[in-house]
Formats: C-alpha cells, structure tokens, sequence
C-alpha cells in the first residue's frame, strides 16, 4: 500500500488522516497549496493551471497544467498519484466551496480511482465518501445513531444489500433517479454495503474533530 494525498481549493474542515509513513506522497493542487501551508507541510508536488493563486516560489516540485485542459486540477493530481503507484487516496479541499460541480468531479473520480485498482476516500464535513463497484465494503460506527448514504454511479446497480441498518437491503436495485439510499443509519458494531454489479457512491458519518483542528 502507497498513500497519497492530495489538497484541493475547496473548503478545508481539518485534518483527520496525516502523512506520516515512508513512501507517502503529497499533492497540492492549485490553491489546495494553501491547505499544506496551514499543516506545515511542504507538498512533494504542486500542480495546477494556478488560476486561485500564483506559483509560491519556495516550491520546487511544480507541475504548470494549461487553463484549457479535459482533467480538473484535482483529477490531474489523481493521475499523478497513480504514476508514482499510489494505491490508497485521500483528499481533502475536494468538497464544499461555492462549486457544486467540482464536488461531484471528485466523487466521479473516485470511481476513475476505483476503476483503475485504486481507492479514494474524500474528506466533507465531518463524513467521508468512497466508491465501490462489484464488491462489499464494511464500515465501523464511529458516531452514534450514525448517518450513511449511498447513491448509484451509473443506469443502475443491482444487488445491493445493506446490513447492520435501520433500513436493511437486500438483492435491492439502486437508480440514480430515485435516492433510496439517502440517509441511513448504523446499528451495529460494524455495517456491511455490497452491491454484485454496479457502482456506489458511499458516504458515513465521522465524529467531530476538535474545533483546534479544524480549518473552514
């Protein structure tokens, strides 16, 4: 396993996984720099087409991306993550903010991540969300009464079981058209999602962090 993490320019609500290990890779994308600035950390990488800030010159790893470009800067720092053989992705700044459309992107390129053997986890208020498709994934209850909330990335998904709920699944059928999975609950130790073919947006609930530690 080789983490990377990546800041993007959106809101910041603190740090909850840090960098520490050997082989951990940081990203800065754009504005996202100002994040790094924050933790006192220097990215081992900064990219962007640099339209929220200009290039800080104490940098030396700088990636200049062009204005006109297919990828988002966040996306651009996805792939990079994946040149350098990053399995485990976690982003902060990738939410919030005034730009809905970059929110759901970044949920888009969790999918782009999961589809090409690796994991995102994307950092909200106080939630986290991930991707998965054609498999299960088993969540912790971290907050009491705790919120999740899957949604359908693609026509459909099918197969979907939710247990350890309020509201169990079982062999159901998810649609983006109809939210059903807005708003669950954990019972349980420990919750399990699974869905035998398709795509899922899966988001849970995280207990606060201490308002210290908190960047808005």
């Amino acid at each position: 396993m080789k983490r990377c993490f990546i800041f993007a320019a959106g809101t910041y609500y603190g740090m909850r996984e840090r960098p520490h290990s050997p082989g951990d890779f940081v990203i800065a994308a754009d504005a996202g720099y100002r994040i790094c600035q924050r933790e006192n950390m220097m990215p081992d990488l900064l990219l962007g087409d640099f339209d929220s800030m200009d290039p800080p010159a104490e940098v030396t790893h700088l990636c200049r991306l062009p204005v006109e470009k297919d990828d988002t800067d966040t996306l651009a720092a996805i792939r990079a993550g994946l040149e350098r053989g990053c399995t485990d992705f976690y982003i902060y700044g990738g939410t919030g903010g005034k730009r809905l459309d970059h929110t759901l992107a970044n949920l888009q390129s969790l999918l782009f991540l999961r589809r090409r053997g690796a994991r995102g986890f994307l950092y909200d208020d106080d939630f986290l969300w991930t991707v998965i498709e054609n498999e299960a994934i088993t969540i912790p209850k971290m907050v009491e009464w705790g919120l999740v909330s899957v949604f359908c990335l693609g026509d459909q998904a099918e197969g979907v079981d939710e247990t350890g709920f309020q509201y169990p699944l079982e062999g159901a059928v998810l649609r983006p058209d109809f939210p059903l999975g807005v708003s669950n609950h954990i019972l349980e130790p420990t919750a399990r999602i699974a869905v035998k073919k398709g795509a899922l947006a899966v988001g849970w609930e995280l207990p606060p962090i201490p308002k210290t530690g908190r960047q808005i």
